[in-house]
């Protein structure tokens, strides 16, 4: 029989390579064209340290423009790690105006390939990257420049499901968003989050089907949870990161990226 964390985990591997992800290197400039894909010049940006447990973890911190207070959002990467397309999307958040903590789960180890990504996520202990989760939270709750009530989660594919996870394991957590991640419609769970949801799908994901997701809303609902929930059908699994050759979809990941920035600004701006 498989273990919870077994399960999850070839859920991952299913969308990833029912995707036919290829990752062409590191973030290129071919879309900077959409609006949300500008990063400035302005956005300082540094790697830190803060306890995790019994351990010195290292996360990518960016910091907007001015003295703050800021609002904050804690980014989880994707199965491949802290690689440079994290890195420069948590810089366009900061030039939103938000800091960003992007955490590095896998303690500085990033894949390039599939059968790498595999071997790092099937390895990753769950209760450490909740433990991690909680850390980042604290991190950013102990700076005098950060927006006590005003943190949120967010992450891609893997970090799309620990983006969930933060939320049923902080409740202090004042936004998450979920692009493409692994969910769950257990009640006592569902039951735990505070926060506002925003779900992002591709309805041709085959590791997370149509039916998984409105199953997902329809706990959250039936909890009276705040949730909203976008399905592009026309797109799969990782549609937004323009890394991804065979699966990118600009018009659908501009619009995901409209959402998202209108999503954070309502929860952690105002």
């Amino acid at each position: 029989m498989k273990t919870r964390n077994q399960i999850l985990v070839s859920r991952e591997e299913k969308s990833m390579r029912a995707s036919g992800f290829v990752l062409s290197g590191l973030i290129t400039l071919t879309s900077a064209a959409l609006i949300y894909h500008r990063a400035q010049p302005s956005v300082k940006t540094q790697m830190v340290q803060y306890k995790s447990g019994d351990e010195i973890v290292s996360g990518f911190l960016t910091l907007p423009e001015g003295k703050g207070p800021f609002p904050a959002i804690i980014v989880i990467h994707e199965w491949w790690g802290l690689n440079e397309w994290v890195k420069e999307n948590a810089k366009k958040f900061a030039d939103d105006g938000y800091m960003t903590l992007a955490i590095d789960l896998y303690r500085g180890q990033v894949a390039t390939d599939q059968e790498a990504a595999h071997e790092l996520m099937r390895g990753l202990p769950e209760d450490r990257a909740t433990r991690d989760l909680q850390a980042a939270f604290a991190y950013l709750v102990s700076r005098q420049d950060v927006q006590h009530d005003k943190i949120g989660s967010l992450g891609w594919c893997l970090g799309g499901g620990y983006s969930l996870q933060a939320a049923l394991s902080i409740p202090e957590l004042a936004a998450c968003v979920i692009n493409y991640g692994r969910l769950v419609t257990d009640g006592e769970l569902i039951d735990k989050i505070n926060a506002p949801i925003l779900g992002i799908f591709g309805g041709k994901d085959r590791g997370i089907p149509v039916k998984d997701i409105e199953a997902f809303k329809a706990a959250c609902n039936k909890a009276g949870k705040n949730i909203s929930v976008q399905i592009y059908p026309r797109s799969g699994y990782d549609f937004m990161n323009e890394t991804n050759a065979k699966g990118y979809n600009a018009k659908d990941a501009q619009n995901a990226w409209e959402k998202t920035f209108a999503f954070l600004k309502k929860n952690l701006k105002k």
